[in-house]
């Protein structure tokens, strides 16, 4: 099963514009996760797919596999299917490039749920363990059906504990994605739905189309870099 790994990587990000090309480490954010993922020995080829002539020139210049996107795009998922629309691949996995610290054993688990011919979509989670986590908008709640197929996704607290004595598990959702290409192309011809438009959230589109999405659970402590403050804990990780 050929597979790429696709990074899309939007310059003008509107919570924290120019996250990709700040510093970590001695070395961009977006440059740092090209890099990591290419280690990870996974995939047939790693492309960088970016709206922005200055993080094309980053990874370029660092010997890197990059395009531009031809058009505007609304999501990460538009972008990458315009850039794989003509390769020969079954399998692409979408890696946030605000996801420096992605590693092997994710990526591998993500990949691996695909050995199941049913599945079209899957995606990672991991469990929450800071309360504050669990109230806060900017982490992506999952629940799962028993199939371990996502029922939804929401910023808000799902699910709510009625009852304080159950002590259900929370789950953040990790952006990774993996699509057969079939299902990253038909994505891009859906109008955007109510769902996603309400919460933000691309996923939403496909369950909204009946497409359903194998979440994988993992234990990877990755952290993506949403606003500045981000930024500086991943700085400290680095110490």
């Amino acid at each position: 099963m050929r597979n790429i790994a696709v990074i899309p990587a939007r310059y003008a990000a509107t919570r924290f514009p120019a996250k990709l090309m700040q510093m970590l480490g001695d070395k961009t954010v977006i440059h740092r996760t090209y890099q990591n993922t290419l280690a990870t020995g996974l995939f047939d080829e790693v492309l960088v797919a970016t709206d922005s002539e200055i993080i094309f020139r980053e990874i370029d210049r660092h010997g890197g596999n990059v395009c531009m996107s031809k058009g505007i795009h609304e999501s990460g998922s538009d972008r990458i299917a315009e850039a794989i629309e003509h390769k020969d691949v079954e399998l692409v996995v979408n890696v946030q490039g605000d996801e420096p610290f992605m590693q092997r054993e994710p990526l591998a688990a993500l990949i691996g749920a695909f050995r199941d011919p049913s599945v079209q979509v899957a995606s990672l989670k991991q469990r929450i363990s800071e309360e504050e986590d669990v109230r806060n908008p900017n982490v992506v709640k999952v629940v799962t059906n028993l199939l371990g197929d996502a029922l939804y996704f929401s910023r808000s607290v799902i699910p709510y504990r009625r009852d304080q004595g159950i002590a259900h598990p929370f789950f953040r959702h990790i952006g990774v994605y993996g699509f057969r290409k079939k299902a990253l192309m038909a994505f891009t011809q859906w109008p955007h739905s109510q769902l996603e438009l309400t919460e933000k959230l691309e996923q939403l589109r496909y369950l909204d189309n009946g497409v359903p999405i194998r979440m994988v659970e993992t234990a990877f402590n990755g952290m993506g870099i949403d606003t500045p403050e981000d930024l500086e804990k991943a700085r400290q990780l680095l110490h």
